[in-house]
């Protein structure tokens, strides 16, 4: 196996584009080869977390559901707790509840009232940034419980749709940038 060590490049050649998925003129990023490569995988960790040292984070966040895959492996390496954000409805505790706006509709997520104590650090993590409903609710939800957001950081960014823009007085990273 070889052993040289993956770039940016590298998880943005092994990104997918399926056209018309889920629906006609959605141009979908698939992350499913990066995932499937050791390397690859371990190469996106380690980028999305090369500004952070072990035990400099009290946890890492996920966004439901690829932001899950990420955000763990990123806690792993870090030293650090994992606490997702999930779908209304999908969490078993008390939670906070936070509404955002999508194309059509609403969409709502939560994270439980205890996730972290006031002044933790944490770092939010997903696989994509596109028109940042979600991540800024998910930062505001974060900020209700009184975290402390160090960083945001993607694997992907859809720059045309703006969503960086939502996400202003947040340290923001992507990795692969459209």
């Amino acid at each position: 196996m070889d052993h040289v060590p993956k770039t940016v490049q590298d998880i943005k050649n092994a990104i997918r584009n399926i056209p018309d998925f889920p629906k006609p003129g959605i141009q979908f990023k698939d992350i499913t080869p990066v995932l499937a490569d050791a390397q690859l995988f371990a190469a996106s960790i380690d980028l999305l977390t090369e500004n952070l040292e072990p035990g400099s984070v009290d946890a890492v966040v996920g966004i439901d559901a690829r932001g899950f895959i990420f955000a763990s492996a990123a806690a792993i390496k870090l030293k650090a707790g994992f606490i997702p954000v999930r779908k209304k409805g999908k969490l078993p505790f008390s939670t906070h509840e936070q509404s955002y706006e999508l194309e059509y509709g609403t969409n709502t997520i939560a994270i439980h009232t205890d996730a972290v104590k006031p002044g933790s650090r944490v770092v939010l993590i997903d696989d994509l940034l596109a028109t940042g409903g979600t991540a800024e609710a998910a930062a505001q939800l974060l900020k209700k419980i009184g975290a402390e957001i160090l960083e945001v950081n993607f694997l992907i960014e859809l720059s045309f749709l703006g969503g960086r823009e939502k996400m202003k007085g947040y340290p923001i990273r992507s990795l692969v940038v459209y």
